[in-house]
This record gives structure tokens, sequence and C-alpha cells, in this order.
């Protein structure tokens, strides 16, 4: 049985419920959930039960999965929803003209958050995916995210352990800063080898209409020389959407006056 939390609220609780679901986890049993989520299982079941009546959990046999209405709100509620809207047009272009995996990623916490993503079958190796995340210094967006970020952000992660995925991650506080630097200078983050040997990361930034960066745009492709000639194509596309971003806010503005 999982840590108990006592004089908690019954809406605090249904959260740790919900969160008890990870990314590779489409149905889990209640006593799972009650485990992961530090609850009796009596008391698991009970609220589990309320979420289902909502909704936002199903019942699938004896397992529980997250309910076709939480992904519906979530969906509909999300301050990306903007972004990915502005993006999606020039990550299907990326898309179609590179064939490979073409990604959104947000800051979130000491992480990169993919918001969107685009692949095909035969594309380089998957180790991302929708609403997965990666640490800021070993990913070619987390890169380009933690450059533009704040310096007490940027000093925290430099000062906490890197976990090393392969022997080019970047792993030691003096890599990472010249890595910063190289990426506030050139405008993009390459990183060849850094997550799978077999994979290199293309990310630029996405500022939104006050300059400030929203969001990484990028691509995963082959490690090999071929992948530096993509760096200007996946600039555009980083400044396609960070043009769109910035209409869409002047016309909302302008449509207040």
């Amino acid at each position: 049985m999982g840590r108990v939390h006592t004089g908690e609220s019954v809406l605090a609780r249904g959260v740790r419920i919900i969160e008890a679901f990870g990314l590779d986890d489409s149905a889990l049993s209640v006593s799972e959930i009650a485990r992961r989520a530090g609850l009796h299982v009596a008391t698991a079941s009970r609220l589990i039960e309320e979420l289902v009546t909502c909704g936002w959990l199903e019942r699938d046999g004896r397992r529980i999965r997250v309910g076709v209405r939480l992904w519906e709100v979530a969906s509909r509620a999300s301050p990306t929803v903007g972004l990915r809207e502005a993006a999606m047009p020039f990550m299907e272009d990326l898309h179609a003209v590179v064939g490979h995996h073409a990604q959104l990623g947000v800051l979130e916490g000491d992480e990169v958050l993919f918001v969107e993503r685009l692949s095909a079958p035969g594309a380089a190796v998957n180790y991302t995916r929708i609403a997965g995340r990666l640490p800021l210094h070993a990913s070619s967006s987390g890169l380009v995210l933690l450059a533009h970020a704040s310096t007490r952000q940027q000093e925290r992660v430099l000062g906490a352990p890197m976990t090393a995925y392969t022997d080019k991650t970047v792993r030691n506080e003096r890599e990472l800063r010249s890595m910063l630097a190289s990426v506030r200078r050139q405008g993009y983050a390459l990183c060849a080898g850094h997550i799978h040997p077999e994979t290199a990361g293309i990310a630029v930034p996405v500022r939104d209409a006050d300059d400030v960066v929203v969001a990484a745009v990028s691509l995963v492709v082959p490690n090999d020389d071929h992948a530096r000639t993509l760096v200007p194509v996946v600039q555009a596309a980083g400044k396609g959407i960070s043009r769109v971003m910035t209409t869409t806010v002047k016309v909302q503005s302008d449509s207040h006056h």
C-alpha cells in the first residue's frame, strides 16, 4: 500500500487518482491506482466510481482507463491550443518535406513537454510522443527552451545531476553553459546522438508577439551528415509559426478596441 495522506480534500485525492496514469498506461487496476495515489483501496475505489460517473474515467472490464470526457475538456482548455493551431501547418510542411518526426515542445518545470508530434512509418528512431517529456539538458528542444529561460531556472538545471543517455549527451555544467551560449548565438540547437546514437535533433525557438520564446519546434532525423543541412528548413518553420503567433495576438488585440 502506498503512502496515506491525511487531512486532504476529496478533490486533491481525485487529482492524485488521475495523475496515477502514466504515459504508457492504457488501463490500470483499482489496486494499482490506489498504490500509486497513496490511498487505501476502499477510498480509491469510491473516488474512482465517482470519476467514472462523471466520465473522467472509464471502466474496461476490471480495469480503469482515462475517460474521453477528461481528454475533451483538457484539450479544449489547454493554453497550448492556439500554439498548436499556429504550428500545425508548418509542422505538416516539415513532415512532408523531410519525412521524419516533427514535434512541438514547451517548457514544463525542468523538462520539455511535447504537445504535438507528426511521425511516419520508417522514420528515425522514436523516443518521444505527444505528452512525453525529456530533460532540458539532453534534447534539442530542451536546450532551446533552457537557453531562453530565466537565469534562475538555468542555474537550477546547471547545478542538478544530468542523466547521460549516450556518450554524446551533455553531462556537466561547463558543457551545458557552452551549449546554451551556442544556441543563443546560432539561433538553433543541433544534438547529434544526444538521446539515441542513431538520431539527431534539430530545434529552433518559437516566439510570441512580445518576442518571448514560448515553444521549440524540432525535427528528429537520422544522425548523419545530412542532418545539418536541414537546419534552415527548421528555422523557416520556427519563423513562420512565430509570425502567425504575432499576427494572431495583434488581431485579437485590435478586435478589442
